[in-house]
């Protein structure tokens, strides 16, 4: 048998291949149109999600309703034109692109900021110095006076060894713990948690916190291993059993681990009291703005989420903190903060004389520096 082929056959069908290739062309566009919206409708997803996770990470406690009308009045504060001008040339890209946008708080605040484990067991104990039971401690207290214009902030450390007279506070279960003469200050966060360490803080300052943050030590040590580490400098030999660290004076990077055994040392450097621990966290925390501020967190996605987690779950927040957009607007209005215009002193202490080994307020030197924070 023979195959007759006839000349439309031998050089095919014009008309129906551009069809079918027409047809193919369409085929592999709506492929492709399907393909980006999947991926578009997973990144939504994706990034809802992340949203939602980071928001739910965070805890918080109700400080205004605790603690009623019974405190220090609110400071209503302008910035300076300086200030203003200052912050108004570093926000005028961003303004720019969105003129509309809901303008960055610009007042001076103050933020009670706790470090603790208080979310203790299997973690913090592996990072030396945890609990497995199911107290909490709060060995860091350092209040931030951030001025009018957020253009410059003060950090002052408070001594858990200071001898106070911790107020009566409201507890969880409806009652009010007593007053308590000649106690030490951390023991307000033992026994009423943060409302009785932001009651205690106002009730020796007399200045109103407006904010409350707790740092758990196990998430600040995330942070850091999700910054990539901080560089640090010590002055002097630390050699510290208790806190697992040992470094020769110098320069040193530090992981996450080591950065959280610096801000537990005491013993290994000075005199061993509490004063030379404050004067280490002080250092790592300017360090560790700088690491945030020199490392570029927007060019890579990934790092950026992994620190957002880190920093969500390990805070505590008063209710004006706790989502995701009041932290992100608390931070883009410290845009304009660099490491160099953060002051870090300590409370003006003194030797308690019924204890050498407490310290109380030297005044009026405390009294004084209190009121330049109002």
């Amino acid at each position: 048998m023979f195959l007759r082929v006839t000349a439309d056959d031998e050089h095919g069908d014009d008309h129906g291949g551009v069809g079918r290739r027409g047809g193919r062309r369409r085929g592999l566009l709506k492929a492709a149109g399907i393909v980006f919206a999947g991926a578009l409708v997973l990144s939504l997803v994706g990034a809802a999600w992340a949203y939602w996770h980071l928001n739910q990470n965070i805890k918080s406690v109700d400080i205004n309703s605790a603690l009623g009308d019974d405190r220090p009045p609110k400071v209503v504060s302008t910035p300076s034109a300086t200030a203003s001008a200052s912050a108004s040339a570093s926000s005028s890209a961003s303004a720019s692109a969105s003129a509309s946008a809901t303008p960055l708080p610009s007042g001076a605040l103050n933020i009670l900021v706790l470090g603790s484990d208080s979310r203790s067991g299997e973690e913090n104990a592996a990072l030396g110095g945890g609990s497995t039971t199911s107290g909490a401690r709060s060995d860091t207290a350092m209040v931030v006076h951030i001025d009018a214009g957020r253009t410059a902030a003060t950090v002052v450390s408070i001594p858990r060894d200071t001898l106070v007279t911790r107020p009566s506070c409201p507890t969880s279960s409806g009652g009010t713990t007593s007053v308590a003469y000649n106690s030490m200050f951390n023991s307000a966060y033992s026994v009423g948690g943060p409302v009785c360490a932001v009651k205690t803080v106002e009730s020796i300052t007399n200045v109103r916190m407006d904010h409350f943050i707790e740092i758990d030590f196990s998430g600040f040590a995330g942070l850091v291993d999700a910054l990539g580490g901080v560089t640090v400098t010590t002055d002097e030999d630390i050699d510290d059993d208790d806190s697992h660290l040992h470094l020769e004076a110098g320069t040193h990077h530090l992981d996450g681990t080591q950065a959280l055994a610096l801000a537990r040392t005491r013993h290994g450097i000075g005199d061993g009291s509490d004063l030379g621990r404050i004067g280490l966290q002080q250092t790592l925390v300017k360090a560790l703005l700088e690491q945030i501020r020199t490392t570029d967190l927007l060019t890579d996605p990934a790092k950026l989420y992994n620190v957002a987690d880190a920093v969500t779950g390990s805070l505590t927040t008063d209710t004006g903190l706790d989502s995701l957009t009041e932290l992100i607007s608390l931070g883009q209005s410290l845009q304009s903060l660099p490491a160099d215009a953060l002051t870090t002193v300590t409370m003006p202490v003194l030797p308690a004389p019924s204890d050498p080994n407490r310290v109380v307020a030297n005044e009026p030197e405390a009294s004084e520096l209190w009121a330049s924070l109002r």
